[in-house]
């Protein structure tokens, strides 16, 4: 497969794995019908058996057991997937309590809260712009808590909660599907206990809601996974500064939805905090392309100048080589062993 059509279907991948992420307010909405913690505790139980079928698939496993053996790792893997149970739940309770409109808040002002605990706790150096759009980001969550009459608490725990859950994976030696799995395995026996003691308390609506909402909490395994794949397979295939200008699908998706099919309100107030938002993103990414394209035009020097450097050697060689030959006493076809100078 050439170059082209790899980067072309890896576009289709991140198109895809964004645009479900995106749609998703529309799948845990028709599941409104159960309570939230229920939603989740699904979500995590039905992951666990669509991850083994991945693993299984691809034949991956030896990266368990040192998992396992390793206290530490262990440690991180079941902090992340804390984390990442806090996101899912109060992402699905902000579509069950119409605010999908702030949940794709969260998730857009999330590149700026990655760089703040970056500065932090990584003690990262920022540029200029990316300095400025933090700060029109800390203006925007200004204005959002003036609009609300208070601080937008879901936007700011959806996106740092999953700052925080990506700072994890970033010093964990899993990869995507791996850290899923992990994910999936440590949440699975407390999801499946929760789950039998709804159902033994007669609240559990799996089979209650008739066999298509039944359908549907099963689906919510393949639902975390499948986009989760998709990104995966994007990103071995697409360079990291377009998957990070594309991962602003997903929010701008939720933004829509929020507005078309679940109608919630959009004061002047709120859009003005949206349009700074929007703003600090924009500087971002001009940022990020400014210095990519200055790290490629350094690259391409660096080359030239390697490339000119082993000429220049290649050159001397030759010319040594030419009057070692013509030297007075030399041997036809013998080379003169240069002094070394200590």
């Amino acid at each position: 497969m050439s170059a082209r059509t790899e980067t072309r279907t890896g576009l289709v991948f991140g198109f895809v794995a964004f645009g479900m992420w995106g749609l998703l307010p529309l799948y845990w909405h028709l599941l409104s019908a159960t309570p939230a913690a229920e939603v989740l505790a699904h979500r995590m139980v039905w992951s666990l058996p669509t991850a083994a079928l991945i693993l299984l698939a691809v034949r991956r496993w030896a990266w368990i057991r040192p998992l396992l053996r390793d206290p530490r790792q262990l440690g991180m893997a079941a902090l992340s997937a804390l984390l990442i149970s806090a996101n899912w739940y109060l992402f699905i309770w902000a579509v069950s309590s119409g605010l999908v409109l702030e949940a794709s808040l969260g998730y857009f002002i999330n590149p700026l809260i990655t760089i703040a605990i970056g500065v932090l706790l990584l003690r990262e150096r920022l540029r200029p712009f990316q300095w400025v759009a933090v700060g029109v980001g800390a203006t925007s969550v200004a204005v959002m808590t003036f609009a609300y009459g208070q601080v937008p608490w879901v936007a700011l725990g959806l996106s740092t909660s999953f700052a925080a859950y990506g700072l994890l994976k970033k010093k964990s030696r899993l990869d995507g599907l791996e850290g899923f799995s992990a994910d999936a395995l440590l949440q699975f026996l407390p999801a499946l206990g929760f789950l039998l003691l709804l159902s033994g308390r007669g609240e559990s609506t799996f089979t209650a809601e008739g066999p298509t909402h039944a359908l549907l909490l099963a689906g919510a395994g393949l639902a975390t996974a499948l986009p989760l794949i998709l990104f995966g397979a994007a990103t071995m295939r697409v360079p990291l500064s377009t998957i990070g200008m594309m991962q602003y699908l997903g929010p701008a998706t939720m933004f829509l939805l929020g507005l078309t099919v679940f109608h919630e309100e959009m004061p002047p107030a709120r859009l003005a905090g949206f349009l700074l938002v929007w703003a600090a993103l924009l500087i971002l990414t001009f940022d990020a392309l400014r210095a990519a394209r200055r790290n490629r035009v350094a690259l391409r020097a660096a080359r030239a100048q390697a490339a000119l450097e082993g000429e220049t050697a290649l050159d001397a060689r030759a010319a040594l080589d030419d009057e070692t030959a013509h030297a007075p006493g030399a041997a036809p076809g013998s080379e003169a062993v240069p002094s070394v100078r200590t």
